[in-house]
């Protein structure tokens, strides 16, 4: 019989523990062979419970360690943990049996400078910014109704899920492309730039969204490197940065169009002009639907009353009444019509007139008889019509008229202007 099979009889001196037994004599191991000691790392998912109790990471680049604060020390210390803060802590190990994980009970924290992601952060943030990258002048409005969105993402994310799961239940009608890309280590920013050439390079995209879950600064960092924030900003579709971290922000935020705290968030706004255009057409459609509704019962209580009516009322009786309705009103209508066409001819016996008061072609006349007269009284008085009534008219040797006997001199000669010609004379 084999060891393995003596152990299962009962017969050999190994025994089957629980998982709470080997868990707790890990616990023991641990604690007991791990002395208290100094650690050095940078603050990491930091989190502050309404206990009072502190949870974050201490991690650096190679590992990363679990650790906690809890309220009686938390409430002695001087300095203000962060996200990205390098400190010492100085602390024991310890086993958390719920879930058989280790984890390092603080007890001192002691800063020691900015985590190099953070400064690193900082610093090209700074830069980009002192460029007018992030400037809200170079941004853009997305469309209110995007009809095909692009999602630069890990085609393999929750992001994606997230993101397509809240479309359709908000009933959005678009079309989503999800442009894979790693979002996480080595190359994914590099292949988050090709995927954004790319769809601008395609020219079918409203709009475009780039993003992933949530994670630490250092899960995030692709989204803060130079290349890629410099292409999402110098993008020409509009584009939705949608890291999902809803306290810190990324440079992609900044470059971006528009930030969303998660893919989540993300495709609530791009759905939201669409999801307040149907409530729109619901309560159209609702407000029809009641006003017809009224319209009908109205019309078959009308019916119902004139059915009524005519049991009540003999048929004969209701016929020749309708015979004398149908006279009066056709004479109503003859003597409207006769009188609305004698108003119509009156009114145009009057526009005929004032037209023609005011007509050019009456106008034209008149002047031409006015100009007419003026051309007569201007004959009249023209030198050729004195001369037909028989006058002379002299001028002297410049052709200049005579009109007093002192202007001639004797000897001077003239011409006397008759009517059938000039005959010159010479002053005596």
């Amino acid at each position: 019989m084999s060891r393995r099979e003596e152990s299962l009889d009962g017969g050999a001196d190994d025994r089957v523990e629980s998982v709470s037994e080997f868990t707790r004599r890990v616990k023991t191991l641990l604690e007991s062979g791990l002395r208290p000691g100094w650690v050095r790392g940078e603050v990491s998912n930091l989190r502050a419970q309404a206990s009072g109790h502190v949870y974050f990471s201490l991690k650096d680049a190679g590992a990363q360690l679990s650790a906690v604060l809890f309220r009686g020390d938390a409430s002695r210390q001087t300095m203000k943990l962060r996200d990205g803060l390098q400190v010492v802590v100085y602390g024991e190990v310890s086993v958390y049996e719920a879930r058989g994980q280790y984890q390092l009970i603080v007890r001192a924290v002691v800063e020691d400078g900015v985590g190099k992601l953070q400064r690193a952060f900082e610093v090209l943030k700074k830069q980009l910014a002192d460029e007018g990258l992030f400037d809200a002048d170079r941004k853009v409005a997305i469309p209110e109704m995007p009809v095909t969105v692009g999602f630069i993402t890990s085609p393999t994310g929750a992001a994606v899920q997230d993101f397509t799961r809240i479309l359709i239940r908000r009933g959005w009608r678009g079309r989503v492309v999800v442009l894979p890309a790693k979002v996480q280590g080595e190359g994914a920013a590099a292949e988050m730039v090709a995927m954004l050439a790319l769809a601008q390079e395609l020219d079918i995209f409203d709009l475009l969204v780039i993003g992933r879950g949530g994670g630490s600064l250092e899960d995030l960092w692709a989204f803060n490197e130079e290349p890629l924030v410099r292409a999402v900003a110098a993008c020409r579709v509009p584009i939705i940065s949608a890291v999902g971290h809803e306290i810190d922000f990324t440079l992609c935020d900044f470059a971006a169009d528009v930030r969303a705290e998660t893919p989540s968030a993300a495709a609530e706004l791009i759905s939201s002009h669409f999801v307040a255009a149907l409530e729109r057409a619901a309560q159209a459609r609702d407000a029809l639907r009641l006003t017809v509704e009224d319209a009908f019962e109205r019309a078959h209580g009308r019916v119902d009353h004139a059915r009524s009516r005519l049991r009540l009322l003999s048929p004969v009786a209701q016929i020749e009444q309708g015979h004398l309705r149908a006279d009066d009103l056709a004479n109503r209508l003859g003597s409207a019509l006769r009188m609305v066409v004698q108003g119509k001819r009156q009114r145009l016996t009057e526009l005929r007139t004032d037209w023609q008061r005011h007509s050019p072609e009456t106008r034209v006349q008149l002047e031409s008889h006015r100009l007419l007269a003026l051309w007569k009284r201007l004959q009249a008085a023209s030198p050729a019509s004195v001369l037909n009534r028989g006058f002379v008219i002299v001028r002297d040797e410049h052709g200049r008229p005579v009109g007093r006997k002192s202007a001639v001199r004797p000897g001077q000669r003239l011409q006397n202007e008759f009517q059938d010609g000039i005959v010159p004379v010479r002053v005596e």
